[in-house]
C-alpha cells in the first residue's frame, strides 16, 4: 500500500498540465519557509475566476528552495550547427542559444550557482515553469475567450540570493524543459566586447517605483526592458522593433518592492516579505468592510440598509450598494431618475446626471499602499480601495499594445475612465 508522502510526491510531479507543480508539494519540515516574496498579477482581486490551481494562480508565493537551482555564466563559445551542440542535446546543461545566421551561432554555458534559487515565469505548462500566466482580460472576466497570446512560452527567469534574499533579479527568457534558451536568427542581439546579449521578441519591460511603495509616497517610475543577460534598456520604438534601447546604467534588473513586470500581455507587480510585513493583510481589509456596513448605509430612494460586498456574487444582492460616478454618492438598487435611451441616472441627493456601477471592495492586499479606510472608489468598474491606493494606480500607466500605456484599475484591468480616473465616496450611514 502506498504511503501518503508518495502519494503526495506522485501528484506534485506527475501533472504537466499547470495545475500542480512540486514547489507546491506540501513541506514535511515543520521549519517555517523563508519567504522572498510574491509576484501578483494585475486585474486579479484575488484569485482566478476559475479558481486557483497548482501552478494557475492569481499570485505565486516565492520561497526558499529547499535545494538551490540557481545558475550562473559560465563559458561560450561560437558552433556551425547549434542544434547539434554538445551543450544544446545535453539535458542537464543550461545553455542560451544566439543564432547569428544559418550556420553560426554563440553558445552560452550555464554552471549550478548553489547561492541562488531560480523561479521560471512563462505560458508554458511545462515543468520548468514555477508560475504559469495566461493573458489578462480587463472587466469581468467570466466569459473568457481564448484569445491569441503576447505571452512567451518562456517569458522570464527571476534569480534570488539565499543569504541576502532581498535580492531577486530578474532576466528576460526561461530555460525550457530541456534546459536551453534560443533566441533566433531575427531577434534583436548584439555583442559587446566578449559578451552576448540579446532582446526577447516582445520584450520583458520592468517599472520601478520612484520613493517607497508601501507608505503612499511612492510614485510611477519610468518604464525600461530587461535584456536576456540581466541589462536594463529604454523601450525600444515599439515592442518587438529590431533596434534596442539606450543602455540605463543608473538602473539595475534588482526587483524593488512594488516593481512591476509587464509580460506583453500579463503584467505582475512584485511585492518583497518586507514590503507585504509592512502592509494590510486580507483580514485587515475584511475588518474594514465590516466597519462600513456596521455603520449601516442607507439608500435615500429605497430607505434600504446597504451591504458592501467582498466580492460582487452572480445574482445581485437586494442590499448591494451602487455608487454614482460623476458624484460618489452610494445609494441602493432604483429606478429613479434613470434615463433609458443613455442608461445615466439622475442622482437624488444632487441631480447629478451620469453612470451608475456596483460597489465592491478590492480585496487583494498587495495592491494596497497604505492601511486606511476605503473611502474611493476606481471609473468606471466600482472597486473600492484607499485613498493612497486608488491615487496610485490612476497615476500608474501599463503596456497596452504595441506602443500604448493606459491607466487601469489593479483590482480588474479595466482602462480607467475621466480625469482623475476614481471617485470619493458618500455614504448615507451612522444616521442612528
Amino acid at each position: 500500500m502506498m504511503s501518503d508522502l508518495s502519494n503526495r510526491i506522485l501528484c506534485s510531479s506527475s501533472n504537466t498540465d499547470g495545475t500542480e507543480s512540486p514547489i507546491l508539494a506540501e513541506s514535511d519540515s515543520d521549519k517555517p519557509k523563508v519567504k522572498y516574496g510574491e509576484l501578483v498579477i494585475l486585474g486579479y482581486n484575488g484569485f482566478l475566476p476559475q479558481g486557483d490551481r497548482g501552478r494557475r494562480r492569481s499570485k505565486f508565493v516565492l520561497y526558499k528552495r529547499t535545494d538551490p537551482n540557481g545558475v550562473k555564466r559560465s563559458k561560450h563559445y561560437i558552433v556551425q550547427s547549434p542544434q547539434t551542440s554538445q551543450a544544446i542535446l545535453d539535458t542537464k546543461q543550461h545553455s542560451i542559444s544566439y543564432t547569428l545566421s544559418r550556420n553560426q551561432a554563440v553558445i552560452v554555458e550555464y554552471k549550478e550557482d548553489p547561492n541562488q534559487d531560480m523561479f521560471q515565469v512563462g505560458r508554458s505548462s511545462e515543468n520548468p515553469i514555477d508560475f504559469v500566466v495566461m493573458d489578462t482580460q480587463p472587466g469581468d472576466k467570466k466569459d473568457n475567450k481564448a484569445t491569441q497570446s503576447t505571452i512567451s512560452r518562456f517569458a522570464c527567469r527571476i534569480l534570488v540570493d539565499r543569504a541576502e534574499t532581498s535580492k531577486a533579479r530578474i532576466y528576460a527568457a526561461g530555460f525550457d524543459s530541456s534546459r536551453n534558451i534560443f533566441l533566433g536568427e531575427k531577434a534583436t542581439k548584439w555583442q559587446d566586447n566578449v559578451e552576448i546579449d540579446g532582446l526577447t521578441t516582445n520584450g520583458v519591460l520592468i517599472m520601478h517605483p520612484e520613493g517607497q511603495f508601501c507608505g503612499g509616497s511612492g510614485k510611477c517610475g519610468l518604464w525600461r526592458e530587461c535584456s536576456v543577460g540581466g541589462d536594463v534598456f529604454s523601450l525600444r520604438e515599439s515592442r518587438s522593433a529590431q533596434q534596442k534601447g539606450i543602455p540605463v546604467f543608473n538602473e539595475s534588473n534588482i526587483l524593488q518592492d512594488g516593481t512591476l513586470i509587464d509580460l506583453c500581455g500579463a503584467t505582475l507587480l512584485w511585492r518583497s516579505a518586507e514590503g507585504l510585513h509592512n502592509s494590510p493583510t486580507k483580514r485587515d481589509l475584511e475588518k474594514l468592510v465590516d466597519e462600513i456596513n456596521a455603520g449601516r448605509p442607507q439608500c435615500p430612494v429605497g430607505l434600504n440598509t446597504l451591504v458592501i460586498p467582498r466580492k460582487v456574487t452572480l445574482g445581485e444582492h437586494v442590499n448591494q450598494p451602487y455608487v454614482y460616478l460623476n458624484c460618489g454618492h452610494v445609494q441602493g438598487h432604483h429606478d429613479w431618475g434613470q434615463d433609458k435611451s443613455t442608461g445615466a441616472r439622475r442622482c437624488p441627493m444632487c441631480l447629478e446626471m451620469g453612470p451608475v456601477v456596483t460597489l465592491c471592495m478590492g480585496i487583494e492586499p498587495a495592491f494596497y499602499v497604505d492601511s486606511g479606510p476605503p473611502t474611493y472608489a476606481f471609473n468606471p468598474c466600482g472597486h473600492m480601495a484607499t485613498e493612497k491606493t486608488v491615487k496610485y494606480w490612476a497615476n500608474v500607466d501599463i503596456p497596452h499594445g504595441t506602443n500604448g500605456f493606459q491607466a487601469v484599475c489593479p483590482f480588474c484591468a479595466t482602462p480607467l475612465e475621466g480625469n482623475p480616473g476614481y471617485i470619493k465616496l458618500i455614504f448615507q450611514d451612522n444616521l442612528d
